[in-house]
């Protein structure tokens, strides 16, 4: 088979299902591992795939946001790994920003014995909270459908009157070159203003959130420190060739 006709069948592959592994490519196209590995990186190179652990998965578009119910049990055991590793840094008394999302939200049965106070823009975290009695100031603005987070101007007016010690933060893309980026600009401005309040601040992704670009920009990647699982090998050590990006990995 000529390389455009396997690029055309991974291609097709991937706008059906999404993702795809290498050995699922290599039996279905009879082709040798190294073969099919050359054509995931010839074809990340003109931006039409992005190889993952494993395999490889569509890119993103820009202005898509999945919903919160599309989200929660994405890599759900990954999201917990590193929600435990984030609430390793946090300390007993600690102010924290607890951003809206599913792996920020994993961080939350970790909080009970730090005795933190909790602001927070996410409604999905409030049962949670309440149910643990952990102290909580919920942010007030326009509440955002899809994904449950409270948004706008007037969150933003309320979150400047107040200071954090850590700021956890969830994010739809991290690109070494276009930095950490979210599909709604309302969300995006909150983000930011959320690390410039804040002495420290994490940014919690798994790993198919890597080398991913989504339409604004919230801050470059050398701002926060980065945690996500052990499956974004080749994107965690693009990262890392700038001496000023963390990356902390739960592997």
């Amino acid at each position: 088979m000529l390389t455009t006709e396997r690029h055309e069948f991974i291609i097709s592959i991937l706008k059906k299902h999404g993702t795809v592994k290498l050995q699922e490519l290599v039996d279905q196209l009879q082709a040798s591992e190294s073969t099919i590995r050359r054509d995931l990186v010839q074809l990340e190179e003109m931006k039409l795939l992005k190889r993952v652990h494993g395999g490889a998965s569509l890119l993103q578009r820009k202005g898509l946001e999945p919903t919160t119910i599309e989200k929660q049990n994405k890599a759900r055991a990954e999201k917990q790994l590193i929600a435990k590793r984030a609430s390793s840094y946090i300390e007993k008394n600690d102010c924290i920003y607890l951003d809206a999302g599913t792996t920020t939200a994993e961080m939350i049965p970790f909080l009970k014995e730090k005795n933190v106070t909790v602001m927070t823009n996410g409604l999905m975290h409030i049962p949670k909270l309440i149910e643990l009695e952990i102290k909580t100031v919920l942010v007030g603005g326009t509440i955002k459908f899809s994904t449950n987070a409270v948004i706008g101007s007037n969150a933003g007016q309320f979150l400047n009157e107040y200071r954090f010690d850590k700021c956890f933060l969830g994010m739809n893309g991290i690109h070494q070159e276009l930095g950490f980026t979210t599909p709604d600009p309302e969300e995006a401005l909150l983000k930011k203003l959320a690390i410039s309040l804040s002495n420290e601040t994490y940014v919690l992704c798994d790993s198919s959130k890597l080398n991913e670009a989504t339409f604004a920009k919230v801050a470059d990647v050398s701002d926060a420190i980065i945690i996500t699982d052990g499956n974004g090998e080749d994107a965690v050590a693009q990262l890392q060739k700038n001496p000023k990006v963390k990356v902390v990995t739960t592997s």
